[in-house]
């Protein structure tokens, strides 16, 4: 069975959503898609993305690690990345925030943000067959559990082509999602990475800025990674 460690920044959505795919797809399909677990590294307080990093690593181990974390206004992504790639962890930054991968479960979406989720939550609480999402983010509430869950199901594939085409459409102009590398390197001894090149396997161009990814969502490579909405 494949195990994974995935640290977050949230304390609800995404340990939510990563119990969810354990849930819906978690023992495999019987044909090409393999067995896995996700286990949740998050904490109340809250980490920096750099802090995200270092906790996927020291809770893999020798596992594979993954870490998701939202623009936001932080500073230190660039420095996360750097992390990432000496640590050989897999990054997923959502610009502006993890909100936009479940909108994107139900409709397109585009603009930049500035690191504000504001309009995507709307969105989110607005789009067709998001009823459960309706009060999402209303007196704290941010979880994606019961009905929420259901809204989602089957949506898989819609929201890997939308979050696709951001990459296609990024501002950069030479982003490609046919590059992504959506399987794990694993850490390839002897071989260095530079942190352009490590997040450049979401399958923007190396020199196109995380910071000016605006919107854009890694998510969808640990799900095709997965073999889930490929």
């Amino acid at each position: 069975m494949r195990i994974l460690y995935v640290a977050c920044e949230g304390e609800a959505t995404e340990p939510d959503y990563l119990d969810y795919l354990n849930e819906r797809f978690g023992d495999g399909d019987g044909r090409g898609r393999r067995p896995f677990r996700i286990q949740p590294v998050s904490r109340r307080s809250g980490r920096t993305p750099s802090g995200i990093v270092e906790a996927a690593r020291q809770a893999a181990g020798e596992d594979e690690a993954w870490a998701l974390f939202d623009r936001d206004q932080w500073k230190d992504i660039p420095q996360a990345a750097e992390a990432a790639a000496r640590g050989r962890v897999e990054m997923a930054l959502s610009h502006p925030s993890f909100d936009l991968w479940l909108l994107l479960h139900f409709q397109a979406f585009g603009g930049a943000q500035s690191g504000s989720s504001k309009l995507v939550v709307e969105k989110l609480r607005q789009a067709r067959g998001a009823d459960a999402f309706k009060e999402y983010d209303k007196k704290g509430d941010k979880s994606v559990r019961g009905a929420r869950r259901e809204a989602l199901r089957d949506r898989e594939s819609r929201a890997v082509a939308h979050a696709r085409s951001l990459v296609s459409s990024c501002a950069h102009g030479a982003c490609e999602p046919g590059r992504a590398e959506t399987v794990p390197a694993g850490g390839v001894a002897g071989k260095t990475v530079s942190s352009q090149e490590w997040a450049a396997r979401s399958g923007h161009a190396v020199g196109c800025q995380m910071l000016r990814r605006d919107p854009s969502t890694d998510v969808w490579r640990l799900l095709v990674s997965l073999g889930i909405g490929s």
